[in-house]
């Protein structure tokens, strides 16, 4: 699985940094899907290898414009390059309504695809195609807020020995069983898919949370996880300052439950726009500050993001960063 952050930044941008976006692929697949969709994500994306007609979903954690602005652009250039392959959107509350409204006042009556809005603040929210499947958790935020872990399905390979002992004939039920379909013997008995085949790998998984001032409510959640990309906006000293009413998280409130779930990977983003690249005497406020705010308290493999930066899942779970 690879993923690449679109922007990294709180609130605004800065000179070096755009608001939030993430895309996430499977491996060397062409089909994608973008989680948030600030500001200007459309254009980050001209720096990237995504192609939106190959965009499968688009997940959005919450209504806030930092995480959403980008989204009636980004639907519109789509339709004027000509996709017609439907999009999904799973969001809250208030994105249709929002996306809808852009278009009845910026005269965009009609799209050449259809657009397919599933509510992901519904109880039963589930999405799944062929290659992920993903579930959402409830945040803490001052609107209803969302993360969403994705977790990839495999290719199945058969298990040769199985189907030896259960006398299933080489050939097309072989085949019929490689994708997914049970099969019927001729003296009738019925050998299930799931029962003759297995993951070619363990599945991989990542967690994409948007805002959130309690960490700690997807602690389940990384420990069935790999990766976990989640808020850093602001380091202890500059929250007590600020206060608590943008309940947002701090990088030490994010490590010390990463921690506790025994998460062998976290990446940090969406830095308060306070926090510059840099990390010198100039500098009143750096990056690197919440990276050694993070250290204190973990000890995985720990990131900082930075816009247009890709990283790969490998499929032992080891998190790397793509160069060129």
């Amino acid at each position: 699985m690879r993923f690449t952050f679109l922007g990294t930044s709180a609130g605004t941008p800065t000179r070096r940094r755009n608001v939030t976006g993430l895309a996430l692929s499977c491996d060397e697949s062409r089909d994608w899907y973008l989680v948030d969709c600030g500001e200007a994500t459309q254009h980050q994306l001209l720096a990237s290898p995504y192609s939106l007609a190959k965009l499968r979903a688009i997940f959005i954690t919450h209504v806030h414009g930092d995480h959403c602005y980008g989204l009636p652009g980004l639907i519109a250039s789509a339709n004027m390059s000509g996709r017609t392959a439907p999009l999904t959107i799973c969001a809250p509350d208030g994105i249709e309504q929002f996306i809808r409204a852009a278009f009845l006042y910026t005269d965009i009556s009609e799209l050449r695809f259809p657009l397919e809005f599933v509510r992901s603040d519904a109880t039963e929210f589930h999405f799944e195609d062929a290659q992920v499947a993903v579930t959402a958790t409830a945040l803490s935020h001052r609107v209803p807020c969302f993360a969403y872990r994705f977790e990839e399905r495999p290719p199945r390979h058969l298990l040769e020995e199985k189907l030896d002992t259960r006398a299933v004939p080489r050939g097309p039920l072989w085949n019929q069983l490689q994708r997914g379909e049970d099969v019927t013997l001729d003296d009738g008995r019925v050998v299930p898919a799931s029962e003759m085949t297995a993951d070619a790998w363990p599945p991989r998984s990542i967690i994409v949370g948007g805002d959130n001032d309690r960490p700690e409510l997807l602690e389940d959640a990384m420990r069935r996880s790999q990766v976990l990309v989640h808020e850093a906006t602001f380091s202890e000293d500059v929250l007590a300052k600020v206060g608590p009413k943008y309940m947002h998280s701090t990088a030490a409130m994010v490590a010390k439950s990463a921690a506790r779930s025994e998460l062998p990977n976290l990446l940090l983003t969406h830095f308060s726009q306070r926090y510059r690249l840099g990390d010198g005497d100039h500098v009143e406020h750096s990056i690197e500050d919440l990276r050694r705010e993070a250290q204190q308290h973990y000890t995985g493999t720990l990131f900082m993001a930075k816009d247009l930066e890709t990283y790969q899942i490998l499929r032992d779970g080891k998190v790397v960063p793509l160069t060129g």
